[in-house]
């Protein structure tokens, strides 16, 4: 397996973005973000090679990375769905959007589907609150859902 690197697009947009911080190690975030965006999640291999590329040990991008509920840290299905779980969303019928997802895709939290199509997680707050029960599928938001509305978007997607 080769080490990672970035590709030319996103090694331009790295190097354009690095002119806006006065700081290289200042863009640990947007460095995840491109990252996450190339390869779908952030490996340890990307981390080592962030790491290097801003200054900073393998650690401190580990312990960025692994902060952030937005950073993927394994590969997810090709459409990954994160519900929100607190207060709002379940106030609003959360738990019942959970369990079409479940019962339409067969896999619970943290599980792929074994066609690598679907991936499915239960996240804390997603900053929708006003617009309860809230998903976001591939960083794209789902807002007012309902056990109707999901169904149909799975629809659309299967």
């Amino acid at each position: 397996m080769s080490e990672f690197c970035f590709s030319k697009e996103n090694e331009k947009k790295f190097n354009e973005l690095k002119k806006r911080y006065p700081d290289i190690k200042a863009m640990m975030l947007p460095s995840l973000w491109l990252v996450q965006e190339q390869e779908g999640w952030i490996s340890l291999d990307a981390m080592k090679f962030l790491a290097k590329k801003i200054g900073v040990s393998k650690a401190d991008v580990y312990s960025v990375a692994t902060f952030y509920t937005m950073f993927k840290l394994e590969l997810k299905g090709k459409y990954h769905i994160s519900l929100c779980k607190t207060a709002s969303c379940k106030l609003r019928g959360s738990k019942k959007i959970r369990e079409v997802i479940i019962e339409k895709l067969g896999i619970k939290h943290g599980e792929t589907t074994k066609d690598g199509k679907f991936s499915f997680e239960e996240v804390e707050c997603l900053g929708a609150c006003g617009n309860a029960p809230v998903i976001s599928l591939n960083d794209e938001y789902f807002e007012n859902l309902t056990p109707k509305k999901i169904e149909e978007l799975l629809d659309r997607l299967e």
